[in-house]
């Protein structure tokens, strides 16, 4: 009898570890693949322009397999994936042609918005081609914008992906710092230029975080992440000045699409 108590036990013992083996490997198994539905939407920074591979069928959109979201898609295989982010996207493209994906189903959306509207391509322009002067000249109207037009562009983005996806968790993404200040760059852009595009980058993710914070959804910031990778590191994720290929100018590489925003929104997915 005394065996017969201690041989069930063993076997009580024996069915509840394979139990917990069997159920970790579920959980394993479901971690691999999420029954969410995710859409991503934005901009260059989201449809991955100076990542290369471009998908031919997305046209000018440029959206890239090496970008955040197609990695984090591969990695997790949703049961649904939308791609809708494209090159050059203002709000307005977002609201206007982005969000059809959308629907009472999605669980998850991703988006970076607001530097296009905030005229990142012509501060830049300025910058490279213009005086000191003019550069930071550029960089106040820019923030201005940012202080005075930008807040209600963004809310009416948020709002359309709240009507549209009232369920979903909303991860907004923001800009990383293209300069590392006293890096190894020996031409170009000026110290002071340089302080000053990183100041503005700074004051965008400001705005964007306070605005995706009172519409309830996480802001992403990759700052950390690019830190020591930005342009005069000596190990840059961001494209430099590209006169054979201007469009990738100042966008993250493949390194900085795997590297840096991959990693910062799969924490907050």
């Amino acid at each position: 009898m005394k065996l017969s108590r201690i041989a069930a036990f063993s076997s009580s013992l024996l069915l509840g570890a394979v139990l917990a083996l069997t159920g970790a490997g579920q959980a394993q198994a479901s971690d691999s693949a999420l029954a969410l539905d995710y859409v991503a939407l934005g901009d260059s920074y989201s449809s991955g322009v100076g990542a290369g591979s471009y998908d031919s069928a997305s046209g000018s959109c440029k959206r890239s397999t090496k970008a955040y979201p197609k990695l984090w898609a591969a990695a997790h295989s949703p049961s649904s994936f939308a791609f809708t982010a494209c090159s050059g996207a203002r709000t307005g493209d977002v609201t206007a042609g982005q969000l059809g994906p959308l629907n009472s189903a999605t669980d998850l959306v991703s988006i970076t918005i607001g530097g296009n509207d905030a005229g990142f391509s012509d501060v830049m322009t300025t910058c490279v081609l213009q005086s000191e002067s003019s550069c930071i000249n550029r960089i106040n109207q820019a923030k201005a914008y940012v202080d005075s037009t930008l807040p209600g562009k963004l809310d009416s983005v948020y709002s359309a992906i709240s009507s549209k996806a009232p369920a979903a968790r909303v991860v907004v993404l923001g800009y990383p710092r293209f300069y590392k200040l006293g890096g190894s760059c020996i031409a170009g852009l000026s110290e002071n230029e340089r302080a000053a595009i990183n100041g503005a980058a700074d004051y965008l993710n400001a705005a964007t975080a306070k605005r995706a914070a009172d519409h309830g959804y996480s802001f992403a910031d990759v700052t950390p992440a690019f830190t020591g990778h930005e342009i005069c590191s000596g190990s840059a994720w961001l494209h430099s000045l590209n006169w054979l290929n201007i469009g990738e100018s100042y966008h993250p590489t493949a390194s900085g699409q795997s590297g840096g925003y991959l990693p910062v929104f799969s924490s907050r997915a």
